[in-house]
């Protein structure tokens, strides 16, 4: 099919335009599409787009990493799914596949209920536009093979599932409520799954979708190193539900405030929560820390101690911490070092001793 801007698709009666019977109510996912695609904004979208990514100026080209951290109900899922048709159907990937290969479009859900809901949007988007429907070669229980080499899959948060395919777009919903079942830290490790399986493919596209939770995880460490900054290539969106979908009442909202002020912030109003922390708060250990310093060397005349958290090589890290006391009460922490499964216990011993 010829290639178009996804905001024409979104207004051609013939695509897109039957699932916005409002139009008004998607003015912000519209400025989102257009930073997103590095399409030009009106002063509104510009308005909007400074408003939700705290930067001045907007994307002069598609983004090649995207992150939506937006209240419940905004429509993050839909606008998955619409993003991956829209992938799959106006762009052509076949000049980076090798023969008998397929450039997959992968929506990786929390589960299997959740990723059905994703899917059942793409089978819409597909089968309800008559046009689209004729590129579909097959339908399984959870992909869509299309004309072009081209595969819509919807996977479960593993790992170990995504490995294998050639991915030229990966779109995460609520990656912040991922299971932890498969590692300490899932999300890290899915992405970290995901990015090599999208190295062939220039135009690849990351896009995580999700509300946000505790301060923790992927999604928070994208909106650290991302929000805000001018000029930075990952985009990161951060946005109220209502801002994204005025249509959700206002007094909804009101009234989950009302019973749990913390919950609502992160659900309707996207603001991570701070009361979550098992331990002390991620704030108060970055208090403590001396930005920039990594290690300090060691001084004649200090006395030093050290602390292990040992492991057989399995499946934990083996820790090291070296510090010394500051006058009677403030413990200096001068060293940490890791070594991360798997290794051999013996010589991890060795070097950190």
């Amino acid at each position: 099919m010829k290639a178009n801007t996804i905001l024409r698709a979104i207004f051609d009666p013939r695509l897109f335009k039957p699932w916005f019977k409002n139009p008004d109510s998607w003015t912000a996912w519209h400025a989102f599409m257009r930073a997103l695609f590095g399409l030009p904004m009106t002063e509104a979208d510009l308005a909007i787009y400074q408003q939700c990514t705290g930067r001045t100026e907007p994307p002069t080209a598609a983004v090649a990493e995207a992150w939506l951290i937006c209240g419940r109900r905004a429509g993050k899922s839909f606008m998955l799914a619409l993003t991956a048709v829209y992938l799959a159907t106006f762009h052509s990937y076949r000049q980076f596949l090798a023969p008998g290969e397929r450039a997959t479009i992968m929506i990786i859900a929390r589960d299997r209920r959740q990723s059905r809901v994703i899917f059942n949007y793409v089978r819409a988007l597909l089968t309800q536009v008559p046009m689209l429907k004729q590129m579909v070669e097959r339908e399984t229980s959870d992909a869509f093979d299309l004309e072009g080499n081209v595969t819509i899959e919807v996977q479960t948060a593993s790992y170990r599932s995504v490995r294998g395919y050639a991915i030229v777009a990966a779109l995460c919903d609520e990656l912040a409520f991922w299971p932890t079942d498969d590692s300490a830290e899932p999300d890290f490790e899915v992405i970290n799954a995901l990015r090599p399986g999208m190295a062939q493919f220039p135009n690849a596209m990351l896009l995580c979708a999700s509300s946000p939770y505790a301060k923790r995880g992927a999604l928070y460490d994208a909106f650290k190193r991302h929000y805000g900054k001018v000029g930075d290539p990952v985009l990161v969106w951060k946005a109220p539900t209502r801002t994204m979908n005025p249509t959700v009442r206002q007094s909804v909202i009101d009234a989950a405030i009302a019973r749990d002020a913390s919950d609502a912030a992160a659900e309707w109003m996207a603001e991570f929560r701070s009361d979550l922390e098992s331990f002390i708060s991620r704030e108060a250990v970055l208090a403590c820390v001396e930005a920039g310093v990594a290690e300090r060397p060691p001084l004649a005349g200090i006395r030093y101690d050290s602390f292990i958290d040992p492991s057989g090589g399995s499946n934990d890290s083996m820790t090291c911490a070296i510090g010394h006391l500051e006058g009677e009460h403030i413990v200096i922490v001068d060293c940490v070092r890791e070594i991360v499964a798997p290794f051999d216990p013996e010589s991890a011993v060795d070097e950190f001793v």
